[in-house]
């Protein structure tokens, strides 16, 4: 009996060599080991084998059975590994190509989105006065997003309600989900020797959702601190911007004075609008865009920078809003909800970077 089982081994064998892929090796797995297969008739026949044969008989079928499952496994590896480097090998792609000189068009299009638009483009107009791009994490402790601004503990802001908080570390502060990107002015300016001069795009997130609001958004703040800073330079500088970004040479521009605990002076900085038509230069009307002033000292001092030598301005703004004033987007909603049509719409090519000549 046991040369019908050396006659099987060594059949299977062959057959698995010659299986090209991994259907042809499947139906030599079933033709052995399936309910119909050789070495499972072979099992079911062991009643029929003498009672002084049989535990000696089904103890070289079960080796048999573990000998050619490892067989059928060990060429189940090779022909995947042939498989994958046959699709590599035909879908590869030749990246030293250059790029299509023209945008695709039709259903296939894409498009950048007009949040990372507008982050382009601030990127290039505060880039050609000198800024630099600075970047922190979402989760920051109390001391960077609160307390080194100059924050009290009893502040709004660090309520609840307004506030996403994590649970509590070692010292017994809670994280918290940024609130603004501040902590990032504070961590270059812990990190960095003035003259210091970046800008801070990112994702803040605060507890707050309706038409006008989300829990998460997008700000842009900036920061300048050197010697001899005064109004005038954050004035000019804001001007230059919102006439710029927004194409219109003469946008009137208005500041009036506010408080923020981490500036002092403060100011809102006003656009001139028509209420009536929502037209940006026009009309008598007034439209706050954004908060600045000059550093508050206690903040430079709380990062190690004398304010007696050195003094600085900042400013901060919602990307979401700015946007929707550009291009005249109703909804603050839409942003968020991945709407191709929408997306397509408002977005940009992606061949067409944000560039000063472009006009931004």
């Amino acid at each position: 009996m046991a040369d019908d089982l050396a006659a099987l081994q060594a059949e299977t064998e062959a057959a698995l060599a010659a299986a090209g892929d991994l259907r042809a090796l499947d139906a030599v797995r079933v033709g052995v080991l399936g309910k119909s297969g050789a070495l499972t008739g072979l099992l079911k026949g062991l009643g029929a084998v003498p009672a002084e044969e049989r535990k000696e008989r089904g103890a070289a079928l079960n080796r048999l059975k573990g000998t050619l499952e490892a067989a059928i496994e060990a060429r189940r590896v090779v022909l995947d590994e042939a498989a994958l480097t046959a699709r590599l090998a035909a879908e590869r792609i030749d990246v030293s190509l250059p790029p299509r000189p023209f945008a695709p068009t039709g259903p296939e299009a894409g498009a950048i989105h007009p949040i990372a638009r507008t982050i382009e483009e601030l990127t290039a107009l505060f880039g050609a006065m000198g800024f630099s791009v600075a970047e922190g994490p979402d989760i920051e402790g109390d001391w960077y997003n609160f307390g080194a601004l100059n924050i009290p503990d009893h502040h709004p802001a660090r309520q609840d309600h307004d506030t996403f908080y994590l649970p509590a570390g070692p010292d017994g502060r809670r994280p918290v989900l940024r609130t603004h990107t501040s902590p990032v002015q504070i961590r270059t300016m812990l990190s960095q020797e003035p003259p210091i001069r970046v800008i801070v795009p990112g994702r803040t997130y605060r507890a707050d959702h309706d038409a006008t609001h989300s829990p998460m958004f997008h700000q842009v703040e900036g920061l300048l601190i050197d010697r001899g800073i005064t109004l005038g330079h954050l004035k000019g500088c804001l001007i230059d911007f919102l006439r710029a970004f927004f194409g219109i040479s003469t946008l009137p521009v208005r500041f009036r004075s506010s408080y923020f605990p981490f500036t002092e002076p403060s100011m809102e900085v006003d656009i001139g609008w028509n209420r009536k038509t929502g037209e940006l230069g026009a009309g008598g009307d007034w439209l706050e865009i954004l908060g600045s002033g000059m550093v508050q000292p206690k903040v430079l001092a709380n990062c190690g920078i004398d304010p007696r030598e050195f003094q600085g301005f900042a400013f901060g703004m919602g990307i979401e809003r700015i946007t929707m004033l550009k291009h005249g987007i109703p909804d603050l909603r839409p942003f968020y909800e991945s709407d191709v049509r929408w997306l397509r719409h408002y977005g940009t090519s992606p061949l067409s970077p944000a560039t000063l000549h472009e006009g931004v």
